[in-house]
């Protein structure tokens, strides 16, 4: 059974919810694009397990280098040379998809956020799976984004279950 918006949390609380945590994300996701351009000493490198660094400036920091990856997985000894570091950033793509999450959230597409939202977790999935079994390395700004697209999917995906509330008719008795 499908429910009403309004029983128990209004849809406007819901899509405001998704918006913040998608602003969240555009957030987290520009620190993490700092660290992509710069050199120093990050504030996330903490020990070992935890850098920030090692992790947004690898081959899978940027888009043509988890392409490289995928082909290389795909097609062993193909390719020759190094995986490219250079060219757009994944910490970009975030950016981009945060913004187009928190645009149609407010736009009240709430089947394209949903579909958006997958895809950003799944996204999310596979680099949690380089960051724990390739690069051995983990993120604080990628494990804060990996869980704010899991909050906003499952958010998006309540909402897209429950009606929006039609109003009342004066006339009705």
């Amino acid at each position: 059974m499908v429910g009403r918006c309004g029983a128990a949390v209004p849809c406007r609380v819901m899509r405001y919810a998704i918006v913040l945590l998608a602003l969240a994300g555009v957030v987290v996701s520009a620190l993490a694009l700092h660290v992509h351009d710069s050199t120093g000493v990050e504030p996330c490198d903490i020990n070992s397990h935890w850098d920030c660094g090692t992790v947004n400036r690898s081959s899978y920091a940027v888009v043509p280098g988890i392409l490289w990856h995928l082909r290389d997985a795909r097609h062993p000894g193909a390719i020759t040379g190094p995986a490219p570091r250079t060219g757009f950033p994944v910490a970009l793509v975030g950016i981009l998809g945060y913004a187009a999450i928190a645009l149609f959230s407010l736009l009240r597409q709430r089947a394209l956020t949903v579909v958006l939202a997958a895809g950003a977790l799944g996204f999310a999935l596979y680099l949690s799976n380089i960051e724990a079994h390739v690069l051995e390395v983990w993120c604080l700004y990628c494990v804060i984004s990996q869980t704010l697209i899991a909050l906003i999917f499952l958010l998006a995906l309540v909402t897209l279950f429950i009606r929006p509330r039609t109003p009342r008719r004066a006339d009705a008795v």
